[in-house]
């Protein structure tokens, strides 16, 4: 199914971040520079509305994966935050 098809895309919203799914070298490389481990990532459920538009544009995404959000900021420009998807 495509984006396209959503009745309503979250991420094409001005008030929501976007929201990227990394690979799992990206993902190691991240919790590595990082030096944490997945579970120490603030979560995000696999229900929620931008996790299910990232499943229509990806496939379905596993528990486990890491998504990126890059928020915009007023003073300091872009903040990065990563989220692990949980049931």
């Amino acid at each position: 199914m495509a984006a396209e098809n959503i009745s309503f895309n979250v991420l094409q919203h001005d008030l929501v971040p976007e929201h990227i799914l990394l690979s799992e070298e990206e993902a190691n490389k991240v919790l590595l520079d990082l030096n944490i481990t997945r579970d120490q990532l603030p979560k995000i459920k696999k229900s929620d509305a931008a996790v299910r538009v990232l499943e229509n544009i990806n496939g379905p995404i596993e528990v486990g994966r890491v998504i990126k959000v890059i928020r915009k900021s007023s003073t300091a420009e872009e903040f990065v935050a990563y989220r692990l998807v949980t049931e």
